[in-house]
C-alpha cells in the first residue's frame, strides 16, 4: 500500500473512483502544490481505489477583515458563504454549520497561530482561513487551506480585484483549491444558459453555473429553445420560432451580436456544435422529412447525416467528433441511437423504456439523456455501445433536459420535483449531491454549460 502524505487529501481523490466509475486498478497521483504564502511539502501520493463517497467535513469561518478601516464590513461572511456554497456544489465536501464553531479569542491566520484543536474537536477535516482588505473598491482577498490533523498547509494564494467582483475572485480560489486536492480544477468559473418563461414568452437567460448574475440574452417575445453553447464558450446556437416557421440564430457572447444561420423551409431546430467548433448539426425537413444535416457556421449545408422514414432529432456529438449520437423513432418509440460518421452504420443504444430522448454526450465518453419510466421521465446516462445503464435521478418528479459540465464529471438537468415549475438542478455525474441552482419566477428548462466565464 502506498504511502499517504495526507490522510484528508488521500480520502477526498478517494472519492473519485465512486464518481466517475474508474475501472479496478491502482492510479497513483503526483501532484505539486504552490503555495504563495507559507512553503509545504510538494509531493502528495494519493490512493484513490475506494469505493466509497465520504464528503469531507470543512470548516469556513468568515473571513477577517485586516485594514485599518473596516470598509465593507458584510464582506466577510459574504466571502465565506460563496466558499461555502461551491465547495458544497463540487460535491466533495461537507460544510459545518457556523453555530458549531467554538474557535476561541486569538486565533488567527498561520498555522502557527491557530488552534486546530477547535476544529478537530467539532468534526472539521480541513479548515479554510479567509481574510480580505478592501482600499475603495479595490478588494484583495487571501485563503489559506488546512490539515487539521496535521495542521499543515495544503494550499494558499492572494487574489486582487475589484469588491463587485467578489463572487468572481472567490470562485477562482475555489477552482484552484480543487485543482490542489483532486488535480482538477472545480467548475466554478463556468457560466449555464438555460430557456426561461419569466417573461411570459420563452427566452434564453445566462447565469453562473450556480444560479447567480442572472442575465437575460433574448428578448423576440416568441418560443425560443435549445440554447447551447460553442466548446469554447464564446457564441452560443438557439432556435427561434417567427411567423410560423423556426430560425436557427448564432450569438456572439463577446460582441453581442446575433446572427441567423438557417431559415430554410420547413423545421430549423435542436442544433448542435461538433466539437470543432466550425461544424452543427441540426433537424431540417427540406427533403420532407425530419433529419439531421450537417452544417458549417454560415449555414452552408456539408453533408446530410441521416436518411430515414423516421423522425432523427437531437443530434449530440462524442468526444472526438467521429460518432453522433440522436433520437429517432424509426423503432415505433423515441429511442437513442448512435450514428458513426466514418462508417455511417447506426447502432440503436437504449432498449429500456419506452420514450428516451435529448442525449447529451460527456467529455469522458458517457451519455446522458431522460427517459420514461412509471409514466415519470428521470435521468440516466450510459456508454456510447448501450452498456454500463446507470439511473442519475428516481422518484422525485419528472427530470429532464440532462447536459454534461465542460470536464463531464456534473449534470445539469430541470425537474419539477419542487411541485409546479421547473427549476435547474446540478449533480455529481452518478446522481449523487443533487441541488437546485435556479430559483427563478417562471420554469427555467433546458440548461446548456459553458466551458468559460465569459
Amino acid at each position: 500500500m502506498m504511502k499517504l502524505k495526507s490522510i484528508l487529501v488521500s480520502k477526498i481523490l478517494s472519492n473519485m473512483r465512486a464518481i466517475f466509475r474508474i475501472p479496478v486498478w491502482i492510479l497513483v497521483l503526483w501532484i505539486g502544490i504552490i503555495v504563495q504564502t507559507e512553503a509545504v511539502e510538494g509531493k502528495l501520493y494519493i490512493d484513490i481505489t475506494s469505493p466509497s463517497m465520504k464528503r469531507i467535513s470543512i470548516a469556513i469561518p468568515d473571513f477577517r477583515y485586516l485594514g485599518e478601516r473596516n470598509e465593507h464590513p458584510d464582506l466577510g461572511s459574504t466571502l465565506s458563504g460563496i466558499m461555502s456554497n461551491d465547495l458544497d456544489l463540487s460535491g466533495y465536501f461537507r460544510p459545518l454549520d457556523k453555530a458549531s464553531f467554538i474557535e476561541r479569542p486569538g486565533s488567527g491566520f498561520t498555522r502557527d497561530s491557530i488552534h486546530f484543536k477547535d476544529w478537530s474537536v467539532i468534526g472539521a477535516e480541513l479548515l479554510v482561513k479567509g481574510v480580505y482588505e478592501c482600499i475603495g473598491q479595490q478588494l484583495k482577498v487571501e485563503v489559506r487551506l488546512f490539515d487539521v490533523f496535521s495542521g499543515k498547509q495544503l494550499y494558499g494564494k492572494r487574489a486582487l480585484g475589484l469588491v463587485d467582483q467578489s463572487r468572481y475572485l472567490i470562485h477562482r480560489l475555489g477552482n484552484e483549491i480543487i485543482q490542489a486536492l483532486a488535480g482538477h480544477a472545480g467548475p466554478f468559473l463556468t457560466k449555464m444558459a438555460f430557456v426561461g418563461t419569466s417573461t411570459g414568452h420563452k427566452e434564453i437567460y445566462i447565469c453562473d453555473y450556480d444560479g447567480h448574475n442572472l442575465k437575460q440574452l433574448t428578448s423576440y417575445n416568441t418560443i425560443t429553445l435549445s440554447p447551447r453553447w460553442s466548446p469554447i464558450g464564446d457564441r452560443m446556437i438557439y432556435t427561434t420560432f417567427r411567423n410560423s416557421a423556426t430560425v436557427l440564430f448564432m450569438n456572439d457572447i463577446v460582441k453581442g451580436s446575433a446572427t441567423k444561420i438557417s431559415d430554410r423551409k420547413g423545421l430549423n431546430i435542436a442544433a448542435a456544435w461538433r466539437p470543432n467548433g466550425e461544424e452543427l448539426a441540426l433537424t431540417l425537413t427540406i427533403s420532407g422529412n425530419p433529419d439531421i444535416y450537417l452544417i458549417d457556421t454560415t449555414g452552408k449545408i456539408l453533408r446530410r447525416l441521416t436518411k430515414h422514414w423516421g423522425i432523427d432529432v437531437s443530434p449530440t456529438f462524442s468526444p472526438d467528433g467521429k460518432k453522433m449520437a440522436f433520437v429517432s423513432n424509426r423503432s415505433g418509440s423515441p429511442q437513442i441511437y448512435v450514428l458513426d460518421l466514418i462508417s455511417n452504420q447506426v447502432e440503436r443504444v437504449t432498449f429500456e423504456g419506452n420514450y428516451n430522448t435529448s442525449p447529451a454526450w460527456s467529455k469522458l465518453d458517457r451519455i446522458a439523456f431522460a427517459g420514461s419510466l412509471n409514466a415519470q421521465f428521470d435521468i440516466f446516462t450510459i456508454s456510447s455501445d448501450g452498456g454500463d445503464l446507470h439511473s442519475v435521478t428516481q422518484g422525485q418528479g419528472n427530470n429532464e433536459n440532462p447536459c454534461w459540465s465542460p470536464d463531464g464529471r456534473y449534470i445539469a438537468f430541470s425537474s419539477n420535483r419542487t411541485g409546479g415549475n421547473y427549476h435547474i438542478f446540478i449533480a455529481n455525474a452518478n446522481g449523487q449531491n443533487q441541488r437546485q441552482v435556479t430559483f427563478f419566477e417562471g420554469d427555467q428548462f433546458s440548461p446548456s454549460w459553458a466551458q468559460h466565464s465569459k
